[in-house]
């Protein structure tokens, strides 16, 4: 049963009780106290009547009336003192039957003796000291009442101190012992529970058996306790929950890693999808994984990679129309599906159903709002998609997206690099080579014509010219075999320039010389071919038309590149309009190179003075790109899967 008295009021009623008890024993202890200092006061007063009647013995012997009287006054005013007490000094007579019969006595005995002293004809001397001396018997039988009572009172006074110190024992242990169990075991095992739940034991409770403050204290440790350990459930749930999470998330992330790593690896379309359709199985825990290629119209689904799936279905499902599976995405809003498949659902292929799966998972892959192939996930039992995994396969999906993108725009960029090599073949053949091969048609011409008129001076003039145009012809194309051999350096242009000056040299004996000034940042790889074939094309000029015999190339690197080929040949006349002759074809070239890196070719050159042509490329903080970059266009079918 709990106690319904709290400790406020436990504590307070003993403490009254203690408080009252305490009291009650000092004020009896002060009343004894008070009762003996007034019972000694009265055996004083008492011994000052034997005093006085000694001397109203001696008056009466001498004969002094007057004193006789007063000293009588003064013993009726102390009997009269006795009898009523005096709680100011205090006087009090301890009275008890016996003090008070030797109170009348003394009263009786004093009576007749005034009477006897006061009278006219007082008795003779010796019996009034005999009367003197009964008086003072008496009074002395009076003070030894008084003394009694007091030594009772005093062995009173005793015994009751030694009660209060008693009683100060027992309260002292009973205080000890009421708060032991009131306080100090609560609190010890309040200490206890505290220590239990710091070791972990979060299931300690305490028992709520009182009403009082400890009660409710035992109470708020329960309802602490129960809500820290429901708060630990709670805290330990979340934690394996979220470890969950994150060794989830942890898994997407590899996924995707080793998606992305096995994109970024894989040599060709063939490679990336095969390695994808792995991955994604893997990662959704499918039973078969197939990416299939489609068309423009997205009519038609070509199984690029498959992983799973049986072999028979593979060579059924090699091509198939939109409409007549489940895969397939609606042209008009393609987005991820979950398919139950069962008999009873109407198909023109059932191979899916044959094979033995229940769910298909149909994910679009998509760039640039088109669909470019569908990846399909069978599952033999039935799936519900979650959205975690329904992202992850997204993304997945995504960066397979990006690879193919990255195949495609790869295989663009090396059929691109492949014309404009070509492009670049056909103009410098046609620059050079044609030009001296169409010579070479005209001289043949006329040559027959010569032979067939017999001149002989024409006849000899045109095989010189043939011959010359034959050698000519001959070192235009060793020319351009050193122009395609030219590889730019991955660091700097200085080595390609001094391999290219040896060669000239080499070719025709003319004195060459590099100079490079400063320092600055290196060329691209394509502007370095650029400029390389500039050089080229600068050199073969002088080689053709300058008759020089010395060649110096200049570079300066800061603030822009600078590149200057000077010869000390004839020179030309620079300000004279243009003709279709060798030398300006050759100068036409290098404006096209030059406008096509954003570079500015100048001429400088007079006859007899030779001939300075300077190539400046744009500074690199006023660079920008050549235009914007058209979208290509998506092709038909994947050509470039094998390359």
């Amino acid at each position: 049963m709990r106690s319904r008295t709290t400790l406020t009021t436990k504590l307070l009623t003993m403490g009254m009780v203690f408080l009252l008890v305490t009291l009650s024993s000092i004020s009896l202890t002060l009343w004894v106290t008070w009762k003996l200092e007034g019972g000694a006061a009265a055996v004083n007063e008492a011994g000052r009547l034997r005093m006085r009647t000694m001397r109203m013995a001696l008056a009466a012997e001498n004969g002094a009336r007057d004193k006789l009287l007063a000293n009588a006054q003064k013993i009726e005013a102390s009997l009269e003192l006795l009898r009523t007490g005096d709680p100011d000094h205090p006087l009090y007579v301890p009275w008890s039957d016996e003090t008070r019969a030797r109170f009348d006595e003394v009263r009786s005995q004093w009576a007749a003796v005034r009477e006897e002293w006061l009278a006219p004809q007082a008795p003779p001397v010796p019996v009034l000291v005999a009367r003197a001396d009964a008086v003072a018997e008496v009074m002395n039988r009076f003070v030894d009442a008084i003394e009694v009572q007091i030594a009772r009172w005093t062995a009173a006074l005793h015994v009751l101190q030694l009660f209060m110190m008693g009683l100060t024992l027992l309260a002292a242990f009973g205080a000890m012992v009421v708060t032991g169990l009131v306080v100090i075991n609560p609190v010890a095992r309040l200490q206890e529970a505290l220590l239990q739940i710091r070791q972990g034991a979060l299931g300690t409770r305490l028992p709520v058996d009182t009403d009082d403050e400890f009660g409710q204290l035992n109470e708020g440790f329960n309802r602490m306790a129960q809500a820290l350990q429901a708060s630990h459930e709670d805290l330990a749930l979340k934690v394996r929950e979220k470890t969950a999470s994150i060794e989830d998330k942890n898994q997407r992330l590899s996924a995707l890693y080793e998606v992305s790593a096995m994109a970024a690896q894989a040599p060709n379309l063939q490679a990336l999808t095969q390695g994808f359709v792995r991955q994604v199985r893997r990662a959704a825990h499918a039973d078969a994984a197939v990416v299939r290629w489609s068309d423009e119209g997205n009519e038609h689904y070509v199984i690029l990679a498959a992983d799973g799936l049986p072999q028979a279905t593979i060579d059924q499902e090699q091509c198939l129309r939109a409409s007549n599976c489940f895969c397939g995405q609606t042209p008009s809003r393609p987005d991820a599906r979950v398919i139950p498949i069962s008999s009873a659902t109407p198909m023109v292929l059932p191979h899916c159903h044959e094979a033995g799966y229940q769910t298909l998972v149909v994910l679009p892959v998509m760039v640039h709002q088109r669909v470019l192939a569908e990846l399909n996930l069978f599952f033999r039992s039935s799936l519900e998609l979650s959205a975690d995994m329904r992202e992850l396969l997204e993304a997945m999906v995504r960066h397979l997206a990006s690879s193919m993108e990255g195949l495609r725009a790869a295989a663009l960029e090396r059929e691109g690099a492949v014309a404009e090599e070509r492009g670049m073949l056909a103009r410098e053949l046609h620059d050079s080579i044609a030009q001296s091969l169409a010579f070479l048609k005209i001289q043949t011409q006329l040559l027959r014509d010569a032979v067939k008129k017999g001149n002989d001076a024409a006849r000899d003039r045109s095989m010189a010219e043939l011959d010359a145009g034959v050698r000519e012809c001959y070192a235009d194309v060793r020319e351009l075999l050193v122009h395609f051999r030219t590889r730019a350096s991955e660091e700097d242009i200085e080595e390609a320039l001094r391999t290219t000056l040896s060669k000239f040299g080499h070719q025709t004996g003319i004195a060459t010389h590099l100079a490079m000034e400063g320092h600055g940042l290196p060329l691209d790889a394509d502007v370095q071919i650029q400029v390389l074939h500039m050089v080229q094309e600068a050199l073969s000029n002088v080689r053709k038309h300058a008759r020089a015999t010395r060649v110096e190339l200049r570079v300066r690197r800061h603030p822009a590149w600078r590149f200057e080929v000077q010869d000390d040949g004839i020179g030309f006349d620079a300000g004279r309009t243009l003709s279709a002759d060798s030398l300006h074809v050759g100068l036409r070239i290098l404006h096209e190179r030059a406008e096509g890196i954003g570079a500015q070719v100048h001429v400088r050159s007079a006859p007899g003075l030779g001939t300075t042509v300077c190539i400046e490329l744009p500074h690199p903080a006023s660079a920008a790109p050549a235009g914007p970059v058209s979208e290509l266009p998506a092709p038909k079918v994947p050509a470039w899967s094998s390359v």
